[in-house]
């Protein structure tokens, strides 16, 4: 295998939406129009609405069509990572390109912040799946939650968000990501229910905390409240819990385990399990790693939620 790293391409990661996702990166490191709150990557360090292209795109399909030639597949091509993918100008380009590489599924992980923009709407409309974010029902907790840059009124993040559903031929997995003390109040879900209506996605997805997030004071509702929540929604609705865990067949001949472990840590904190299932290698493999990872300074630890998560060193 080539000692080369990847840059843009990592994964596959355990998705608690999309089972094992192969991750590409279009952005730097924090580059959003958001700094939510709850974002498992820390604070955002480059605010932006500017569209450009971040990162190549040759390179991002030549380091995607070596990955696919490695067995297993995944699940879905999720275009994600380290912060808005629809920053990048060239992402029509970009999902073009995948489609000629495979028929897997491709999937836009976006915070839908810049679907008021006619372009932006017209460049991921050949994709399978969007999976827009929705956290907030007024621009006073769209501010508190989200903290959005200063050109994304939230008016301007609602109309952008009906418009697509509107015109998008493929599927839509609308995230409402809740938090104690501010989503789960019932006037504020009721708002957010009643936005969701007019977007009628295929489903909706109720999210919450489940890895360390940028801020402290960032809390899951208890499961029970989550569940109650579900009623406020018409249609599919549905609690996303962690994935359990399948069987690691621990193929490790000829692989950079560490480099990949590393890859996926730097976007994702993840407990040994989350990495084992999300690599397909075994926890002991896991562990052997983490302890030389820990060592050397590239990984470390944070207990949260009574779990051990691991993370990579550049995520704050």
């Amino acid at each position: 295998m080539s000692a080369r790293v990847d840059r843009y391409v990592y994964g596959p990661v355990p998705s608690r939406r999309l089972g094992r996702s192969l991750g590409v990166d279009l952005v730097p490191f924090k580059t959003c129009s958001y700094d939510c709150v709850y974002c498992q990557l820390g604070r955002t360090t480059n605010k932006t609405t500017e569209r450009r292209e971040y990162v190549p795109m040759d390179g991002v399909l030549e380091e995607l069509a070596a990955r696919l030639r490695l067995d297993p597949g995944p699940d879905f091509i999720g275009l994600a990572g380290s912060g808005e993918p629809t920053l990048h100008a060239r992402i029509g380009e970009l999902i073009a390109g995948i489609k000629r590489l495979t028929s897997i599924p491709v999937a836009v992980l976006t915070n839908g912040s810049l679907l008021w923009m006619p372009e932006v709407r017209a460049e991921i409309a050949e994709v399978d799946l969007v999976m827009p974010s929705l956290d907030a029902g007024a621009q006073e907790s769209f501010e508190r939650v989200n903290r959005p840059h200063p050109d994304i009124s939230f008016e301007k993040m609602v109309d952008g968000l009906v418009a697509f559903g509107a015109g998008f031929k493929g599927k839509i997995w609308l995230e409402v990501f809740v938090l104690r003390g501010i989503s789960d109040q019932p006037d504020e879900i009721a708002r957010i229910a009643s936005i969701a209506e007019r977007l009628r996605p295929e489903r909706v997805q109720l999210n919450s905390v489940a890895r360390p997030a940028a801020e402290d004071y960032a809390f899951a509702p208890s499961a029970q409240a989550l569940e109650r929540l579900r009623s406020h929604f018409s249609g599919r609705c549905e609690v996303i819990a962690e994935r359990q865990p399948v069987e690691a067949i621990g193929r490790v001949a000829g692989r950079n385990v560490e480099r990949e472990i590393v890859e996926l840590l730097d976007r994702r904190p993840c407990t040994v399990a989350g990495i084992s299932d999300g690599l397909d290698v075994t926890p002991n493999e896991v562990v052997k790693h983490l302890d030389a990872l820990v060592a050397r300074g590239s990984v470390r630890t944070a207990r949260k939620y009574g779990a051990v998560f691991y993370e990579g060193a550049r995520r704050r």
